[in-house]
């Protein structure tokens, strides 16, 4: 949204630190390694030529673990003098008076913030306001004026309230009017300072995570990302912060104040262990942390608001007849083809862009574009699914009689919610949609930026398709501008995610997908492996096809391993005169180069996907040894062996982990058209759930039925009149619902 790029820019930054920041969990002293980071990120700020400002609290906590410290001493003192005539007093902490705690605290929390920034070679100055200096107009003009000066110094402002003479918070004396506001606490006097200092942003961490529309830990709250001003009614205010004084409703306020001053806010977490070293720079970054307020309310629904239309769709689609299901996918195979022209004509406005700004590889280019050839094909794989489509969901796929009367079933059902995010290809949303709409899953598409006008399109015809048995939602394009991050948060919503892209992309993915499981691979370091025992010509078109055919695709081969009898034969000579003629460039393993009096380029990796006209050639001494090295430098999707010898072939088959072992075939076999999977969602190599090309079944998932009679658990106690069968039965599909009229709502 609005967050990604303003904050990006900005240029005076007030970073606010709530007391639950920087004080302990005790309210006793400071939260050093908070700190700290805090003062890494502000230093590093400042150094890319930002200007920083701190407004800071702590000074009571410091004071008071300070002065507990001395009291506690001279207390013991004392004590030791007069434990002759009494009993040893009640050792309690004492109560201090907050205004003595601040004086106590005021110049060790400063010179704490000095002999950190001096670490970062950063220069601070300590700047100690109270609410009168912004009433009295030649004080606040005095106090502008010093902090620019301080910041054409290139000096960090560590600003703070005078605590050792402020008088007592009035009640809700908060804000009143626009230019009048109270500096009950921080909040409201970092929005009074960056607005008086024309700051591009402010930024308050505290111990919420941000704006909740509900009091946090209530049953639906949720974290609002983005508040506009004119949200205000939708939001209920929970409990103050831990410490200090300022709750949720003093923030909010404060943060509107300054919006209106024309400086964005931002409210996050300071203190959360996993995120503290970096939230400040995540913010100034775009990334989506905390609440962002906004003046600019953006058009179209939230991705929540997305994810949670394609949920409540998606449970109507699944419950569709399977025949049902299959005219959807039908009807868009049509409108693809009927609507050529207007598909054309978008994937001619992405191609001029792309063209024009020069930065897509001639692949890249190709795989942009879409061609009538293309979207032919496309529809006929579209009618492939469709047919596939009509035993996904609902299959059973065992039963068993546990009793008389008790019959269990495990039957098919669709997983939930995808997320497929794809690169360039636009072709990959019709069939991506026609997948999930065949295993009656919502989906959550995210398209490239290049392809942005075409994927526009296919969206709306998807629509359309699903349209004809009103379930227009269940299919939804995520705006190009989200951060794949950020759409990994929604754990609770989104069921599986699918990256179709290169092995940067999936890698970026599976390390966001905190709680999400993704079906993929990040790598294909494919392997084939000559025996002594190879035929020639076997071995020769096997080698040509697994690397030359489609070198970049994820299942081509990446290192040859070559039994060491077979070096100096006649063999070997042809299979490398055949990878120079098809012009491959050949790496040598540390092994095969020993062998060689000069040799090719030696590898730098023997776990390298080279994705190009390129390839590693190594010498093993064995089958066993081959095996060894495929474990160690694979990424176990898919490894071949060429020999003659049957039993040498079975044991590496049986012996050697990977997704797809293969026999005397080449690796590009690997792949869901060609195993006859109708369709391919993707090639996974995770250990659960789908392993290999992985085709509609690895977008379902299964439930247990089972249908009684009255049952308990107590009917087949000791003392109860019942016992189990775990009889087997034979599993028959259920005979398809008559289809019912669909009335229109």
């Amino acid at each position: 949204g609005p967050k990604q790029n303003p904050l990006r820019k900005a240029k005076r930054i007030v970073v606010k630190l709530g007391s639950a920041v920087v004080t302990r969990g005790d309210e006793c002293g400071l939260a050093l390694g908070r700190l700290a980071s805090v003062v890494e990120q502000v230093a590093m700020l400042q150094n890319q030529g930002r200007e920083m400002m701190i407004v800071t609290s702590g000074a009571v906590a410091f004071g008071k673990q300070r002065l507990r410290h001395e009291i506690l001493l001279s207390q013991s003192v004392r004590q030791a003098l007069h434990s002759g005539q009494n009993q040893i007093k009640d050792m309690s902490v004492p109560v201090f008076e907050a205004r003595a705690c601040a004086a106590a605290g005021q110049s060790g929390l400063m010179a704490l913030y000095e002999a950190m920034f001096t670490q970062y070679s950063t220069c601070t100055a300590q700047v100690l306001v109270t609410n009168l200096d912004f009433h009295d107009d030649q004080k606040r003009w005095n106090l502008n004026s010093t902090l620019q000066e301080l910041l054409r110094m290139n000096i960090v402002p560590i600003i703070n309230t005078n605590d050792a003479v402020v008088p007592p918070p009035e009640p809700n004396s908060d804000l009143q009017g626009v230019n009048v506001i109270s500096i009950k606490d921080n909040d409201s006097l970092a929005a009074r300072l960056a607005v008086e200092m024309k700051a591009d942003l402010l930024i308050a961490l505290s111990d919420v995570e941000g704006l909740y529309d509900s009091p946090p830990g209530t049953d639906d709250a949720k974290l609002i990302d983005i508040f506009y001003p004119g949200d205000q009614l939708s939001i209920t205010y929970g409990t103050k912060s831990r410490v200090g004084i300022g709750g949720m409703e003093a923030k909010v306020k404060a943060a509107l104040w300054a919006l209106q001053g024309g400086t964005s806010v931002v409210i996050a977490n300071g203190t959360h262990p996993k995120v503290t070293g970096h939230v400040i720079t995540d913010i100034v970054e775009g990334k989506k942390v905390g609440t962002f307020f906004s003046e600019v309310k953006p058009a179209g629904p939230t991705v929540e608001q997305q994810t949670e239309m394609a949920r409540n769709s998606g449970r109507t689609l699944a419950a569709l007849h399977p025949e049902q299901r299959g005219e959807i996918i039908r009807h868009l195979a049509n409108l693809l083809v009927e609507k050529k022209e207007e598909i054309l004509a978008a994937n001619k406005m992405d191609m001029d862009i792309a063209v024009n700004a020069g930065q897509l590889s001639s692949a890249l280019l190709n795989r942009l574009s879409l061609s009538p050839a293309k979207l032919n094909s496309l529809a006929i794989g579209l009618r492939q699914i469709a047919l596939a489509s009509r035993d996904s969901v609902g299959r059973v796929l065992r039963r068993t009689r546990v009793a008389h009367n008790l019959e269990l079933e495990q039957i098919t059902v669709p997983i939930g919610v995808l997320l497929v995010i794809f690169e360039a290809r636009p072709d990959c949303l019709p069939q991506v949609s026609a997948l999930a709409i065949a295993s009656g899953n919502a989906l959550l598409a995210k398209g490239g930026k290049e392809a942005a006008n075409t994927n526009r399109i296919l969206l709306e015809l998807t629509q359309e398709a699903l349209d004809i048995h009103w379930v227009k939602e269940a299919v939804q394009l995520v705006s190009t501008r989200e951060e794949v991050e950020d759409l990994c948060r929604l754990d609770e919503m989104i069921d599986l995610i699918i990256p179709r892209g290169s092995s940067q992309l999936v890698k970026n993915i599976q390390s966001a997908a905190k709680g999400i499981p993704v079906l993929g691979h990040s790598e294909g370091i494919c392997h084939v492996y000559i025996d002594s025992e190879a035929a020639i010509d076997k071995a020769i078109k096997i080698v040509r096809d697994s690397k030359c055919d489609y070198p970049a695709a994820c299942n081509a081969m990446e290192t040859l391993l070559v039994h060491r009898d077979i070096l100096r034969t006649p063999l070997f000579d042809q299979i490398i005169d055949m990878l120079r003629t098809e012009q491959v460039k050949i790496h040598a393993g540390p092994r095969f180069a020993s062998n060689l009096t000069f040799s090719p380029s030696e590898v730098k990796s023997l776990r390298t996907e080279y994705g190009d006209l390129e390839c590693c050639i190594e010498v093993v001494d064995s089958m066993q040894e081959a095996i060894d090295h495929i474990h160690r430098y694979g990424s176990s999707h898919t490894d071949v062996i060429v020999t003659e010898n049957e039993d040498t072939a079975e044991r590496f088959l049986q012996q050697l982990d990977s997704a797809c072992v293969f026999w005397n075939v080449s690796s590009r076999f690997a792949d869901g058209y060609r195993f006859g999977l109708g369709a391919e969602v993707g090639i996974s190599t995770a250990r659960i759930h789908a392993r290999g090309p992985v085709g509609l079944e690895g977008l379902l998932t299964t439930k247990w039925v089972l249908r009684g009679d009255g049952h308990t658990a107590a009917d087949f106690s000791e003392q109860g009149t019942m016992e189990y069968l775990h009889e087997n039965l034979p599993v028959t599909q259920p005979q398809p619902r008559q289809i019912a009229a669909q009335s229109e709502e």
